[in-house]
């Protein structure tokens, strides 16, 4: 898969199909319109081309939105890769930009940058200034500049939508269970690991405190999460707390991972944490003899499931 930043460097030598949308989550549901994507353009030898866009425009236009996304961009960027898409543009979202006119889109977007011979969008597709225009007016924009579009079905969207707002509910309710069969891959968070107050290391169960730059990713329900992760190409397992460490008098939010059977320094490195399962929520104990007891219980019920997985 080839990656652009923007649509003005895109390589538009063959024709194209392309398809719209934010794919927060390269879900399920996303995946099917990939699919068809990818077979449309096959078949009729031509680049299969997903347009998004970023920041999202919620970001930008409503800058109070406080939207959170499943997938950093960074993230959905990986996911894509092993979809078989030939080509990811992202396109920077700014204000001069939602500005352009659905005519200006069109022609500077679809025809000029990308070479558009089919596009396949959904039924509720809005584009343009004040996304004014829809998909009858794309089809007539498409007669004029010589590219077909095809409708995705009220049905097929609305399962991409209500997968994306039922995997967002499942996060922020700790179900990584039923987030993870959505998303049909594990729900993962990215970030650098950085110092922290070191008091897993007192409590004899040292973590790697991940810090994620990006403010808009969506962190799931505080609790006691089985984690992994693969560092320098091995596959370690884990137990991660997110919370505020309240047994200790913590305040603020933290993400934590003890790595079960692991020796490292990661501090500084970028890791990548898929999230498995959850075991409980956060939990203030009356002391840190408690605390220790209720690890090493999160501990063994994590070993067990663990090896119920190989």
């Amino acid at each position: 898969m080839k990656l652009y930043h923007s649509a003005d460097t895109y390589d538009n030598e063959v024709p194209s199909v392309v398809t719209i949308g934010t794919f927060d989550g390269v879900h399920i549901g996303h995946k099917k319109i990939i699919e068809r994507l990818v077979e449309s353009a096959s078949n009729h030898g031509l680049e299969s081309v997903i347009l998004t866009f970023f920041p999202h425009p919620r970001m930008v236009l409503q800058q109070d939105s406080g939207i959170k996304l499943i997938n950093t961009i960074e993230e959905r960027t990986q996911i894509l890769e092993k979809t078989g898409l030939n080509n990811l543009v992202i396109h920077p979202f700014t204000k001069p930009f939602s500005r352009l006119t659905a005519g200006e889109y069109v022609d500077q977007m679809l025809v000029e940058h990308l070479n558009v011979r089919h596009v396949i969008i959904g039924y509720d597709h809005r584009f343009g200034r004040n996304r004014n225009s829809n998909i009858t007016d794309l089809a007539s924009y498409g007669i004029q500049n010589n590219f077909t579009v095809e409708e995705i079905s009220k049905q097929d969207i609305d399962d991409v939508a209500i997968s994306s707002t039922k995997i967002r509910e499942a996060l922020l309710e700790g179900d990584i269970t039923k987030a993870n069969t959505y998303l049909g891959y594990n729900f993962m968070l990215t970030g650098k690991v950085v110092k922290g107050k070191e008091l897993g290391r007192k409590l004899n169960y040292p973590t790697a405190n991940l810090h994620i730059k990006e403010d808009y990713k969506l962190i799931p329900k505080n609790g006691v999460y089985i984690v992994q992760s693969k560092i320098d190409n091995k596959l370690y397992f884990g137990m991660m707390n997110i919370g505020t460490n309240p047994t200790v008098d913590g305040t603020q939010q933290s993400i934590e991972t003890h790595f079960f059977d692991a020796s490292f320094n990661l501090y500084e490195k970028k890791i990548q944490i898929e999230l498995l399962k959850r075991i409980r929520d956060e939990k203030k104990f009356d002391s840190v003899d408690q605390l220790q007891e209720a690890m090493q219980q999160d501990e063994d019920f994590s070993r067990e499931y663990i090896n119920s997985l190989v």
